[in-house]
């Protein structure tokens, strides 16, 4: 594919096309979902950006692996049920597998949690966190969608592992960065906000 020209004029109705072609608005469903994977995917650029080369080399190549799935994810949201084309990528058992092992191997660096943390771990953790939230809700958006129209299942179990490895992954950057985890504080009855002195 070779894009001569960015701009096509063609949006300027409030309309886009589908991969087939298929004109919808694009406050519609299925681009909302596939608009939330593209978001998301941003953000895991900006997170390889935010590698230092401290990190093992598993966490760049790694991300990268992921932006590509996301980029294979939206380009099947972006085509209407029934319709295929050639070399069409596919998000299969084998990829949420990868998943967790990617997963299963940072936790053996890690200790339990004791409470919830509050998002953040340093620059690069923080982004992680806004990840998970960003894939948490492209997996909403694509549930939304499959009520209404035929979403393949092993696309909406990716995202939902994919969120859970991005919070692994952000536990795990920030230990290998010497970042303290934040605990969420449980307010209690007494406790006040500290006075300013005068």
């Amino acid at each position: 594919m070779r894009i001569t020209k960015v701009y096509t004029k063609t949006g300027d109705k409030g309309k886009t096309r589908l991969a087939g072609g298929q004109q919808v608005w694009k406050d519609d469903l299925r681009v909302e979902a596939y608009g939330t994977v593209d978001e998301l995917n941003a953000v895991v650029g900006v997170v390889r950006t935010l590698c230092t080369g401290s990190e093992p080399a598993l966490l760049a190549h790694e991300l990268g692996w992921i932006q590509n799935k996301l980029f294979d994810v939206g380009g099947l949201l972006a085509t209407v049920p029934g319709q295929s084309f050639g070399k069409m990528p596919q998000i299969t058992e084998a990829d949420t597998a990868r998943l967790e092992r990617l997963m299963d191997t940072c936790q053996l660096e890690l200790l339990p949690l004791r409470e919830f943390i509050l998002p953040g771990g340093g620059a690069m953790g923080a982004h992680l966190h806004l990840a998970r939230t960003i894939c948490r809700r492209a997996e909403r958006r694509c549930v939304s969608l499959m009520r209404r129209e035929v979403v393949a299942t092993s696309i909406v179990v990716f995202l939902n592992r994919l969120s859970d490895a991005f919070f692994v992954l952000a536990r795990w950057v920030a230990k290998h960065h010497g970042e303290p985890e934040v605990y969420w504080q449980r307010e209690r009855g007494g406790d006040q906000p500290p006075r300013k002195r005068r």
